[in-house]
């Protein structure tokens, strides 16, 4: 089967991105340009201000991975593009552009649903290790700022099929850590400050419980999609509305917003705290709230997800999304997999978070199969993934 080099932009959120990729197994270049200086004053992604860095970024980022893959326009076998789910002004500055890049240079035009990219970012490192082997059906969880989805998937012809089989009700898992971390004065992106901090804190300090959820959504579009067998199998939900709301009840009974107010003063002066600035202003206290917090959220995930996996007959598991960048999910996520006897593959961390090698990555199977995007392409910010 000869080389097909293709071309990913990603452009769904607060990551301009650009990546070549040979034939969904190799990263030639990934060019990743973040925004998070840019949307830390506020605490949190503003859409209107994504997409106005995305319209700055998007020629020189991409520029950029054609120059470190060595290739240029006419060398590129096809465009992929991020069509969805995602703030809708971010997707449609990438879709423009490679729609408009596209008609310039008649390569084929692939449309990438945003969360089969993070599936496909494993599949990517897997193969360039050498482990082209993969035992199916996969088991994946997607987890991230914006996501937390299980998704049972199969190989059907070149192409991937997937079946929902559960999904966060409210806050996905990420926007729980940015929305605890912003309540506890230790500001944006929250994901990784609270993983640095939480290993200095009391895990078991703090006891967080999860609500079961022992009936369907009553949303129907988030509803298990597939055949009726599996929509009467049980589902595997989410909810992290409330362990943010225990936090918040927890910092107003125990009398730490004075605390809170002091650190968040502190931090404004620091332009990019260090892991040490961040530690030294937090107290025994606020250590072991964060620990309790972080160790809650992740054993929710670990074990309705190898709950799941045994309900479904797994037999790989993919953790995958912003969130797998976390240390403790890692480690959690290996040790129980390894007791059920049921291999567990994770993206390196670079690739954990939103990048186009991933996107060029699930654009491979559908360019084999001539799965081209149509002239009226657009933005899809709700887009499922089936």
């Amino acid at each position: 089967m000869p080389d097909a080099y293709i071309l990913g932009i990603e452009s769904s959120c607060d990551e301009t991105s650009a990546a070549v990729v040979r034939s969904g197994e190799q990263t030639i270049s990934n060019v990743v340009l973040s925004q998070f200086a840019t949307h830390r004053p506020y605490g949190g992604v503003v859409p209107e201000l994504a997409s106005r860095e995305h319209l700055k970024a998007i020629i020189p980022v991409v520029k950029t991975a054609l120059a470190e893959a060595g290739r240029d326009y006419e060398t590129l076998d096809a465009i992929a593009v991020t069509r969805g789910p995602g703030l809708a002004g971010a997707l449609l500055v990438g879709i423009s552009f490679a729609k408009a890049l596209a008609f310039a240079t008649g390569k084929p035009l692939i449309a990438v649903n945003h969360l089969e990219g993070h599936i496909h970012a494993v599949l990517l490192e897997e193969r360039q290790k050498g482990n082209k082997q993969v035992d199916f059906p996969v088991l994946a969880l997607v987890v991230s700022g914006g996501h937390t989805h299980l998704y049972l998937a199969r190989m059907q012809g070149q192409g991937w099929t997937y079946q929902n089989i559960g999904h966060t009700r409210d806050d996905a898992a990420g926007e729980a850590f940015d929305k605890v971390a912003k309540l506890l004065g230790l500001g944006y992106p929250g994901g990784p400050v609270i993983n640095g901090l939480a290993e200095h804190g009391d895990p078991q300090a703090v006891k967080f419980t999860f609500a079961q959820m022992k009936h369907r959504d009553r949303n129907e579009k988030n509803a298990v999609e597939g055949d009726r067998a599996t929509r009467d199998r049980a589902i595997f939900d989410f909810s992290f509305s409330g362990i943010k709301t225990a936090v918040l009840r927890y910092v107003e009974t125990h009398g730490m917003k004075a605390a809170i107010a002091e650190r968040q003063k502190e931090l404004a002066l620091i332009a990019k705290p260090t892991a040490e600035q961040y530690l030294a202003l937090c107290d025994r206290e606020t250590l072991d709230l964060i620990a309790s917090f972080q160790y809650a959220v992740v054993e929710d995930l670990v074990s309705k997800t190898l709950a799941a996996a045994r309900e479904y007959d797994a037999r790989t598991l993919f953790v995958t999304g912003g969130v797998a960048a976390n240390t403790y999910l890692r480690a959690r996520f290996e040790r129980a997999a390894n007791e059920e006897g049921t291999p567990v593959y994770f993206p390196s961390r670079p690739l954990s978070t939103d990048n186009a090698a991933m996107i060029a990555a699930a654009a491979y199977p559908k360019f084999l199969a001539g799965d081209f995007a149509e002239p009226e392409l657009s933005a899809e910010p709700a887009l499922q993934l089936r």
